[in-house]
């Protein structure tokens, strides 16, 4: 499996081997309403892709290593030449965290090495947010790997134990494999208005992993009870257009229950999912989750 660079929690890297083994076969284009990272577009076979989200960052960003996929030299050596100028850790790359920092600061030794170099970025990066390299490198050392800016446009996530290691360049690797082999057009839309906006062909799939109504994350802001409707509305008209699709969703979490996805299961096939629901907020395994696919054929 690959996993993707844009590695953050709550993507479905880790369910991929579950919800591969209940999509279809020979399909001509996977449609992502809600594509994030692209952990599931980067194990996926079909012939062309179609990836959208409503985060403007995350599309920047696809957009921006897409732009290197014939180059990738060429980006890591502007990457790496960052991350030296910064003072970053990168084990990778040889610079290490002192054993007597680590000796000190057992499990938050690298928030503690980057945090001052971090800063650095950060305040560099809101200066001039059409720098999307600082941006990435945000991404990688920030706290989960999270996109988070505040209501003035700023980027406020705080600084993350993490580093540029090994799996980071494994994982940038795999995505410029993928970009290299295959047709995959990004877009920034409204999850209705893309989907409206597509021309169906025979043998489209489409895969939907929105927010999720009834839990807490950072990128579940903004979705409420009249987005869960549109999207329902929305698959039922796919369905009476013969397109396949599932959804990914959860029927349950910390004592609440979705009631309308529930309800509107119904009329279609539910798959159990293993759940390896986790929020920004609390990055442990939720027991008491029940995730579930929800597909028309």
């Amino acid at each position: 499996m690959n996993r993707s660079p844009f590695f953050y929690v709550g993507d479905k890297y880790k369910l991929m081997k579950q919800l591969s083994g209940y999509f279809p076969h020979d399909v001509n284009r996977l449609i992502e309403p809600f594509c994030g990272g692209g952990s599931v577009f980067l194990n996926f076979h079909a012939k062309n892709y179609l990836a959208n989200d409503k985060n403007k960052h995350m599309i920047k960003l696809h957009k921006f290593l897409k732009s290197y996929a014939n180059n990738r030299n060429s980006f890591y050596k502007k990457l790496e030449q960052q991350i030296k100028h910064y003072g970053l850790s990168a084990s990778y790359l040889g610079i290490m965290v002192s054993d007597e920092l680590k000796s000190k600061h057992k499990k938050t030794y690298y928030a503690v090495f980057n945090k001052n170099a971090y800063k650095a970025v950060k305040d560099d990066f809101n200066k001039n947010k059409n720098d999307l390299l600082l941006l990435y490198i945000l991404l990688i050392y920030g706290f989960n790997h999270m996109l988070r800016f505040n209501s003035s446009g700023d980027f406020n996530l705080p600084v993350g134990n993490v580093d540029y290691n090994k799996n980071v360049r494994t994982a940038l690797d795999a995505y410029f494999d993928f970009i290299e082999s295959n047709e995959i057009v990004f877009s920034c839309l409204d999850f209705v208005d893309f989907v409206k906006g597509i021309t169906f062909e025979s043998g489209d799939f489409v895969y939907l992993d929105p927010p999720y109504l009834i839990s807490k994350c950072e990128y579940n802001k903004g979705w409420d009870e009249k987005c869960e409707s549109a999207l329902l509305n929305l698959l039922d008209e796919l369905n009476s257009k013969g397109i396949n699709f599932a959804l990914s969703n959860v029927f349950n979490h910390k004592g609440r229950s979705n009631e309308m996805v529930i309800e509107w299961s119904k009329k279609y096939k539910v798959k159990p999912v293993k759940s390896n629901y986790i929020s920004y907020y609390d990055n442990t395994i939720k027991e008491d989750t029940t995730e579930v696919l929800i597909t028309n054929y």
